[in-house]
């Protein structure tokens, strides 16, 4: 089923793609129902309606490109905890972070966040890993997501959660509360620990 949507994630870029280039209506018309099509059958794999896929992607108007979140690894003083944030979606917990903004370059974009869900300056150190959600087992999605996880060192602040969040607490990465699997995976959270526990530069990327 995961590589069904896939397959129709990339139906649907290559329908946006023939509407963004076509240079007749015959064609354009055409693309348009593939589009169509691609959403209906997104919607019955995803657990979406047709109308709230429809609202979900802006309009086509350009080159459609990968969706990119941003996360940041906070961890304890002593290195054996890991700071997370409980998501009002879902009520389930997650890495602080988000969709990267226009004018924010990763790095700002993992530092801001941290900021705005955990109350913390942080210092984004080193980029720990690239993750192409496709390749992780995570939950059906309409897009196409990368996610980048950058290693963030406290600078100041006081730990208060942010005002769209449940909670906001350290935990030992043995003992990872319910995560919210649509943004994290304990597989990813263990991955990107054991890099920065052990001093390993390099970053993983699929």
């Amino acid at each position: 089923m995961t590589d069904f949507l896939n397959a129709l994630k990339k139906l649907k870029a290559i329908a946006d793609t023939g509407i963004v280039y076509s240079t007749d209506e015959y064609n354009t018309e055409r693309y348009t129902e593939i589009q169509q099509l691609a959403l209906t059958l997104m919607a019955n794999v995803s657990g979406n309606s047709p109308e709230q896929l429809n609202a979900m992607f802006a309009p086509v108007t350009d080159y459609p490109t990968v969706k990119t979140d941003v996360r940041a690894l906070i961890l304890s003083d002593d290195k054996k905890q890991v700071l997370l944030a409980r998501e009002s979606a879902d009520g389930k917990w997650s890495l602080p972070g988000g969709w990267a903004d226009i004018g924010d370059s990763p790095k700002e974009t993992a530092e801001k966040e941290a900021r705005e869900e955990t109350g913390l300056t942080v210092k984004a150190t080193r980029l720990l890993a690239v993750f192409d959600k496709r390749c992780h087992p995570h939950p059906p999605q309409p897009f196409y997501v990368y996610k980048l996880v950058f290693l963030c060192e406290v600078v100041s602040g006081e730990l208060k959660e942010g005002f769209d969040l449940l909670g906001v607490g350290y935990f030992d990465i043995d003992s990872l509360p319910e995560l919210s699997e649509d943004r994290i995976l304990q597989s990813q959270i263990q991955l990107v620990y054991k890099k920065a526990a052990n001093g390993d530069l390099s970053a993983y990327f699929d």
